[in-house]
């Protein structure tokens, strides 16, 4: 069993976004591990690990529009299974 089994990615675009905010948002309010958030102020990668992928995609969508969404099971990948 994965403690976090989400593997949850997507992009923002907007504008003035702020990749150490974000990561700092993420890491203090959404549980999760292996978080990257890199980017420029106009469009932010987030990829992170957790078991409330919905949140992610909310506070993305709070600071511009979110696309290129992937949420996996990772544990149905380590099954053999579609993610």
């Amino acid at each position: 069993m994965l403690e976090y089994r989400f593997d949850t990615q997507l992009l923002i675009a907007g504008t003035g976004l702020d990749e150490d905010a974000i990561r700092a948002y993420i890491t203090a309010n959404i549980p999760g591990d292996c978080l990257l958030a890199f980017g420029d102020e106009d469009l932010i990668k987030i990829h992170f690990h957790t078991n409330v992928p919905w949140k992610v995609l909310e506070y993305g969508a709070s600071l511009g529009d979110i696309h290129d969404i992937v949420v996996e099971n990772m544990e149905r990948q380590a099954a053999g299974l579609q993610g």
